[in-house]
């Protein structure tokens, strides 16, 4: 018999919290208490050793739903956010927790249910990569040296951290999802982490998803039969069967159409694919790399990209810096292009001079490393002598980017409004409803006010400070 998996709710509101019980036993689930504060949230949890806890982001009390996650994450417990409409700043805290993910209210149960199964999915993922660091770790610690990441070429700190990620990940099975702007070398990370795994003398595969017409993308993936559709006149392997028992490189995963994430979904799901046109099911073991520029849950919250898909690939993500975080490595960089590109067509050139590297430090680099890579190419062409003097820094940056560090801080809609509440809040001495109060000032209903006042994350401290002020 199954041991049932244990959850506990923590949620302040009565009937959300009921109709979450409701829904997770009749899926099966055990849910092993409902706590309304985070201290009895804590209590429940050192009695009851939650599988998973749902926890709302504002609850009774000083601590909130982040303070608990924290507390969750050393503890090795995993937990989704239950969340209404918080502002971004409180969502950007949140995340830094790494929850296996958010549900949004009013619930649906189908939501429910999809979003556990993501975090299952995650937490078995989470505990076998903790192994492989715990592995990773006892045998070295210092990146540097290790030949699959020759051509990743840097010594700061955030650079170490990058490859010191990709060493923990690399040896698993587990999808890697690679978070950049564009050219801060997102494939050769992905190179990088097949070069360094168990499936490295198997097929690297790299599809670039934005290149690809919607119309061809699925038969360029999955494959088709002869006959298919109109032009099909042979039979195709798509790169999913080229890999197989290798790795797959999705780059710019955010341009994949609705239709295709879907196909996607189930490869990850399923490990298995169907050539288009064909009645046949086909076992995979291919393991899935994906690469984007795009912010996908923003993506996600415009309805352009799948909330489930986005869980599944993003069980280990990589973030990359820009190359304006990483300036101390500019040098370095530069180096390295002029000896690659001097070299391949014959020239003696040794260095940059100190006023143009000046220069290239000041530069901000929109385009990143594959911008001054360019550049150096460039440079490289045009230098007669065996220094180059002028690389040829665009002229343009100082029009729009300079005068913007000279600027204050510009509020959000939401930064105002919760000042402009607050300032009511003092005005009216704290008082919500009824004559003189916050809500008649601002000529909205009571409870309109409480919600917003939640939302916001104001607290009684805010505006009683503030009127001590």
């Amino acid at each position: 018999m199954e041991i049932q998996k244990k959850i506990l709710i923590v949620e302040d509101q009565f009937i959300e919290a009921n109709n979450l019980q409701m829904i997770l036993e009749k899926a099966g689930y055990k849910v092993c208490g409902i706590a309304r504060s985070v201290p009895a949230a804590l209590d429940l949890v050192e009695q009851e050793n939650p599988d998973l806890v749902l926890l709302d982001i504002f609850l009774q009390g000083n601590l909130n739903g982040i303070d608990l996650a924290r507390k969750l994450r050393e503890k090795g417990i995993g937990f989704v956010y239950l969340s209404a409409n918080s502002t971004k700043k409180t969502l950007d805290e949140a995340k830094v927790t790494r929850p296996y993910g958010f549900l949004v209210k009013p619930f649906r149960e189908k939501d429910i249910l999809v979003m556990l199964d993501i975090a299952w999915y995650q937490h078995e993922q989470d505990l076998s990569s903790k192994q492989i660091r715990e592995e990773v770790l006892k045998k070295s610690s210092d990146p540097e040296g290790i030949p699959q990441f020759k051509n990743m070429i840097g010594n700061s700190r955030i650079l170490k951290d990058v490859l010191n990620t990709i060493l923990i990940v690399a040896p698993s099975e587990t999808s890697v999802l690679i978070l950049g702007e564009s050219g801060t070398g997102k494939e050769l990370v992905a190179q990088s982490i097949h070069a360094l795994s168990r499936k490295k003398s198997k097929p690297f595969v790299k599809v670039n998803c934005a290149a690809l017409p919607a119309t061809l993308i699925e038969s360029e993936l999955f494959g088709h039969e002869r006959g298919a559709f109109t032009g099909a006149f042979e039979k195709r392997i798509g790169k999913f069967e080229q890999a197989n028992g290798g790795t797959i490189f999705l780059d710019e995963v955010g341009e994949m159409p609705a239709e295709t994430q879907v196909k996607l979904l189930r490869v990850l799901q399923e490990k298995e694919i169907e050539r288009i046109g064909g009645r046949e099911t086909i076992k995979i073991d291919v393991r899935i790399i994906a690469a984007t520029n795009r912010n996908l849950e923003k993506e996600i919250a415009e309805g352009r990209f799948r909330m489930d898909l986005y869980y599944r690939l993003n069980v280990f993500p990589v973030t990359l810096p820009p190359l304006r975080e990483r300036k101390e490595d500019i040098p370095v960089l530069s180096a390295f292009f002029i000896h690659k590109y001097a070299q391949k067509i014959g020239k003696q050139i040794n260095s940059v001079s100190s006023e143009a590297m000046k220069k290239l430090m000041l530069y901000d680099w929109p385009g990143n490393i594959r911008e001054l890579e360019n550049l150096i190419e460039r440079s490289v062409l045009l230098t007669t002598g065996g220094v180059i003097n002028d690389a040829g820094i665009p002229q343009t940056q100082k029009s729009f980017v300079q005068p913007l560090k000279n600027h204050d801080h510009i509020k959000t809609i939401e930064e105002n409004e919760r000042d402009h509440i607050i300032a009511a809040l003092t005005k009216c001495g704290g008082k919500i409803s009824g004559d003189g109060g916050a809500a008649e000032l601002l000529n909205i209903n009571a409870s309109t006010l409480n919600s917003r006042i939640k939302r916001l994350g104001i607290k009684k401290d805010h505006y009683f400070t503030a009127e001590k002020k």
